[in-house]
Parts: structure tokens; C-alpha cells; sequence
């Protein structure tokens, strides 16, 4: 392929296709796809997993979806075919599936990554967790470490999240500067002024996908160590748990007596968080930016989280609400700006403000102007980054080989004595 001054197809290599209304990582890549979209981008979306009925409909907004397939040497003749001048990978283990094929028959494509969080810095916390220990970078030299970095090694640009996550790998595993790309979440400055009072509104809510673990987590804990406490103080108050695919043991906690309740999905987050005066997010580890926060600054609901939910969302604002990570401490912070008109005020156009600050449209910018430049002098860059190109050699070297073992492998099961 010869490279042409701006990037025209764009090939997105899916680990799901997108689900908005369960998932912050869902609306996440819808929000890059419009930033490609922007600039006349004609893009495909590839995903090896299973459609559910909540999968966004990408065919109405004009981008085409294919399935592709894991170990299977077809992928290698359509990707030649569309002959992608870009190639976003959606998380790094879809960068290990298919980025040894796209550098093979699309050496000039340029490759980028979107780790969606640091999923190295998400299981090293929850290492320290479960063996009761302060987190410290130690933690950090996982397995998924060793994956994850590699991948971002072998990519020409990653994208990163949360401005935390941008210093770990810049001061731990010493990535270049000009390998990462930090793009939080978009937020149009537009958002709709909430039209429901602090008088209108009741209850408490926490909200997260349960197929992530700190979410489930965070509920047990909830239901266990701080709803006791705040409900011993608030005889009238209820918490209301929403999340896509609550499986049984979720359900199992819901309790009316304890004014406990489970719900399950929410089919409009914002409209469903809109109606409650407090969201409670006790997180005990995880990674990124969390989108349950950026829905409750839209619906100007303030909310009590840890450390590490609010980490990377606000810089030196004020948090709409409450910080803490002691049991007690989190209670009574719930307590108090459920109870106090005026506190909850303040929580709530504090959010306002980070949410123009933080996560503005100018970011949609910075995201196609990174691309059209690394673009551009694609060779000088990869020529700096002698890591990635080792890296590259043994995947192809051990990836490759492995992958078209299991390829042959199954067409020999296929076959019919």
C-alpha cells in the first residue's frame, strides 16, 4: 500500500462490539469512532464475539460490521483486501489475536490501541486486595503486565485513559512519551441542565457493570461494611443497585427488609441515576475513569466514592460530593450530603465544572491531529522504537505459529472420518 497523506480507511478490531447502555468502555469507543467519523473516515468494525440485544446498531450511523474469526488464516485475506490505512485495536488482547496479522499484511497500517484502562494497574490492585496489603508499584510486575505493556510496545500509539495511568507507564515501565496519547472521556459542554430538585429526588444508587469485577465488588462491600451504617442513620433512605448482567449471586443480595434492591439493568442510565439524591461508588480497585461518574455529573447527582473511583476524574477540583476509603468515614460523608440541601448544591456545580474542564470536546482534536501526525512520519517514528520492533519478531515468530497450530488443529476436527 502506498501511504497516503491522511489515514482514509480505518479498520476497528473489536474484544465485543459495542454496548453503550452496559458499559463506560462501550460508549467510550463509540465516542472515538465519531472523532474518525469527523474526519471522513470511512471505517469498519471487526469483533469475534457474539452479538447480544443490547449491541449498538454501527450499520446506522455507517459503519460496517464484520465478523471475523480467531485463528483463522480468512482474517488474513479480508484485512489484505480492505487494505486499512488504520488499525484500532479495543483492549490488548485483541491487539495479541490479530496485530501480528495486520503487521503482516498491512505493514504500513498504522497500529493504535485503545487500552480502555490499564489492566495490569486493575489486577495489581486486586492482588493487594486479596492479600490484604497496601497496593505499591511491586504489584504493577504481573502477568498482564507482561502482556499488556508488550502490546503497547508493539503499537504505534496507545491510548490512555486517566492521567495516573499516563505516569505509571511513564515513570515504572519507562513507555516513551510518543508512544501514549492520554483521551478521556468526551463530554459535550452542551449537556442538559438537570430539571429534577433536591427535594424531588430520594434514595441512594450504585450503578456498574457486573462482568467487572470492582463493580461486584464494590456491591458486596456495600452490602456488607457501609449500608449498615448509613441505613442505621437514615431509617427512611433505600439503595438501589442497577447493572447489566447481574447474575444470580447479585440477585441473591437483594434484601427489602435491609431496603436493599437489586434491579438489575438500567435501560437509560442517566434517566435512571436522574431520580436518586446520592450515588455511592465505594471501589476497592480498578483502573481508568469510571462512566458511572460522568453520567452522575450530567444528571447533577452528587456522589461518595473511594479513592480509586475518583482518581484521574477531577486533578485539583473539587469531587461533586465525597471522598473516603474508611467505612465509617464514607457513611457519614453519604449521610451528610443526603441530608444537607446546600452541600449537595455545591456537590452538584462542582460536577458542572469538571466535566467542562476535564472531559471536553477539545479532545476530539487532540485525538485526530496525534493520528494524522504519527501518520505521517510513520516510518521515522517506528524506527525510534526498537522494543516494539523486537517485540513484533518474536510475536510473529510465536504468536503466529501457535495461532496456525490451532487453525489446523480445528479443521482437523472438522473433518469426518
Amino acid at each position: 500500500m502506498s501511504q497516503s497523506v491522511s489515514p482514509k480507511t480505518v479498520l476497528v478490531i473489536g474484544k465485543v462490539w459495542p454496548e453503550p447502555t452496559s458499559s463506560a468502555a462501550g460508549s467510550r469507543i463509540l465516542q472515538i469512532l465519531a472523532a474518525f467519523q469527523s474526519q471522513g473516515f470511512r471505517i469498519t468494525f471487526g469483533s469475534s464475539a457474539g452479538k447480544s440485544p443490547f449491541s449498538f446498531d454501527l450499520n446506522s450511523i455507517g459503519i460496517e460490521e464484520v465478523e471475523i474469526q480467531l485463528n483463522n488464516s480468512g482474517f488474513d485475506a479480508f484485512v489484505s483486501k480492505l487494505d486499512p490505512d488504520l488499525v484500532l485495536f479495543d483492549r490488548f488482547s485483541s491487539e495479541e489475536q490479530f496485530g501480528w496479522r495486520v503487521a503482516e499484511q498491512c505493514p504500513n497500517a498504522l497500529r493504535i490501541l485503545d487500552t480502555e484502562d490499564l489492566h495490569c494497574l486493575r489486577e495489581g490492585r486486586r492482588l493487594a486486595l486479596n492479600a490484604g496489603k497496601e497496593f505499591n508499584p511491586t504489584y504493577l510486575n504481573n502477568d498482564i503486565a507482561k502482556r499488556e505493556i508488550a502490546s503497547i510496545l508493539r503499537c504505534d500509539l496507545s491510548l490512555i485513559i486517566s492521567k495516573v495511568e499516563m505516569e505509571f507507564l511513564r515513570t515504572h515501565f519507562r513507555i516513551p512519551d510518543d508512544l501514549l496519547l492520554y483521551l478521556p472521556f468526551i463530554v459535550d459542554e452542551n449537556f442538559d441542565k438537570p430539571c429534577i430538585s433536591y427535594e424531588e429526588r430520594k434514595h441512594f444508587i450504585s450503578i456498574g457493570n457486573f462482568l467487572h469485577e470492582p463493580n461486584w465488588d464494590a456491591v458486596r462491600y456495600l452490602k456488607s461494611t457501609i449500608w449498615p451504617l448509613i441505613k442505621a442513620q437514615l431509617p427512611k433512605a433505600e439503595l438501589y443497585i442497577y447493572g447489566a448482567y447481574a447474575s444470580q449471586k447479585v440477585e441473591q443480595l437483594h434484601n427489602p427488609e435491609e431496603r436493599f434492591f437489586v434491579k438489575g439493568r438500567a435501560e437509560d442510565a442517566r434517566e435512571t441515576i436522574l431520580s436518586h439524591r446520592v450515588m455511592l461508588a465505594p471501589l476497592r480497585f480498578g483502573a481508568g475513569l469510571k462512566g458511572k461518574f460522568i453520567d452522575a455529573m450530567c444528571t447533577g447527582t452528587p456522589s461518595v466514592s473511594s479513592s480509586i473511583g475518583a482518581e484521574g476524574m477531577h486533578g485539583t477540583l473539587d469531587w461533586p460530593g465525597a471522598v473516603a476509603d474508611e467505612p465509617t468515614e464514607f457513611a457519614k460523608a453519604a449521610v451528610e450530603l443526603y441530608q444537607n440541601k446546600d452541600d449537595w448544591h455545591r456537590a452538584q456545580s462542582c460536577g458542572e465544572i469538571i466535566l467542562k474542564k476535564q472531559f471536553g470536546k477539545e479532545y476530539v482534536e487532540v485525538l485526530v491531529n496525534r493520528v494524522l501526525e504519527t501518520f505521517s512520519k510513520l516510518e521515522e517514528h517506528r524506527s525510534g522504537n526498537f522494543l516494539g520492533q523486537m517485540l513484533m519478531h518474536h510475536s510473529l515468530a510465536s504468536t503466529k505459529f501457535m495461532s496456525k497450530w490451532i487453525e489446523a488443529k480445528n479443521q482437523n476436527k472438522s473433518i469426518k472420518p
